[in-house]
């Protein structure tokens, strides 16, 4: 199978040329390289001056919290479908299995992805969802980077489900850049939380969201407003001067309100007091973490006397991937606060993927001639708009 890293590091490399500035048109929004860097540490610098112990925190993470629903246009309890699981073509390999998924977000809208799952699950088990990042060829769920991620977390003993973005993999339903994806997206990953924790053999209080990227993005989103998530990795993605180039993370006005101003540095924040690690690298927007995020992060996480539950793994030599170095950071903290079995996956004192079979797409597709998708689906960027009112 081809390698997603090339995929990555173009799309990396293409969005750091592109800073963005304020759109007359959109003057809501906060796109893409919106500050230059030092500009994005003041301003990070000035949202700090709102809070200086938990109290005046928690005001400011209400705020946030308000804002981003408020933004993103969610309702208070969302017209979600049953979810109707549709689950076959299940392999057994060697210490897991998985099969191929999905079920209804709104009525007629289908998450489409692939359920991992430990052998010889006794009794209660954690889980990690795991949204994924952009790719150049809307492969992200198939690639190198998202299967090793999913068997191995599957063999230290979680349950894990890895579903596509709008216009990826077996979600065709509607374009990628649909304009309330940001919307759409954070609807899809509570209803898919709602299907992995609803699970017999997992357990509610150990439950974890990983993504990269635009994964890293509706990682730190979904942390903000859904407490069921109890541990938080966020990959290449928390930045005080990027706030995300796609219109699904960054299209709709959660960063501007007419109240306040904030960032993804807070936004991820709002996981606090929950465990969070925050993966960066020296290629992409995430050059300045151990300087500038982190910092920032963890006085926050100090407002709760738990600045031992927050992290930061910066790879200054790397770039903006998944790679198997950042797999290793996210698979020992999730270890260590999850309760998984490292043992399992380790070699000379090394976790090892080298035994990791990858399937081919066609494996793990949801929708085929002999599965076919749901004749009550919803297809066209219209019609899914209508759905989003």
């Amino acid at each position: 199978m081809r390698s997603s890293f090339a995929a990555l590091s173009l799309l990396s490399l293409l969005s750091l040329r592109v800073v963005a500035q304020p759109n007359p048109d959109r003057p809501e929004l906060r796109q893409g390289a919106y500050y230059s860097e030092p500009d994005g540490a003041k301003a990070l610098q000035n949202c700090a001056i709102a809070y200086s112990d938990r109290a005046s925190w928690e005001k400011r993470a209400a705020q946030i919290r308000q804002g981003i629903r408020e933004g993103l246009k969610l309702p208070e309890k969302p017209a979600f479908a049953p979810l109707n699981p549709i689950r076959h073509s299940l392999r057994k390999m060697d210490g897991y299995t998985v099969e191929n998924v999905a079920f209804e977000s709104l009525p007629g809208f289908y998450i489409t992805g692939n359920l991992y799952k430990p052998a010889g699950i006794s009794g209660k088990t954690a889980a990690v969802l795991c949204p994924h990042g952009h790719t150049a060829n809307a492969d992200a769920r198939f690639v190198e980077q998202t299967q090793q991620r999913c068997i191995t977390m599957a063999k230290m003993g979680a349950v894990v489900f890895v579903y596509d973005m709008l216009g990826y993999g077996d979600s065709k339903q509607c374009s990628h850049k649909l304009p309330e994806a940001a919307k759409l997206q954070t609807l899809n990953s509570i209803r898919a939380l709602d299907f992995l924790t609803g699970l017999p053999e997992v357990d509610p209080e150990r439950v974890a969201v990983s993504g990269e990227s635009g994964g890293g993005t509706q990682t730190f989103l979904l942390t903000a407003l859904d407490s069921r998530v109890k541990v938080s990795v966020p990959v290449v993605m928390v930045s005080a001067h990027f706030f995300g180039g796609c219109v699904c993370e960054s299209g709709m006005p959660i960063h501007k309100r007419p109240t306040h101003e904030t960032n993804n540095v807070e936004i991820a924040a709002l996981a606090a007091p929950r465990p969070m690690i925050m993966i960066s690298d020296g290629g992409d927007w995430t050059k300045n973490t151990p300087n500038v995020e982190f910092p920032h992060v963890q006085r926050i996480y100090g407002f709760y006397n738990a600045k031992n539950r927050v992290e930061n793994v910066h790879l200054p030599n790397e770039k903006h991937d998944f790679g198997p170095s950042k797999r290793t950071a996210a698979y020992r903290f999730l270890a260590l606060h999850l309760k998984l079995d490292l043992n399992k996956v380790m070699k000379d004192g090394h976790i090892d993927e080298s035994p990791n079979v990858l399937l081919k797409p066609a494996d793990l597709q949801v929708f085929t001639d002999a599965n076919p998708r749901p004749a009550n689906a919803v297809v066209g960027d219209d019609a899914v708009m209508a759905l989003l009112k």
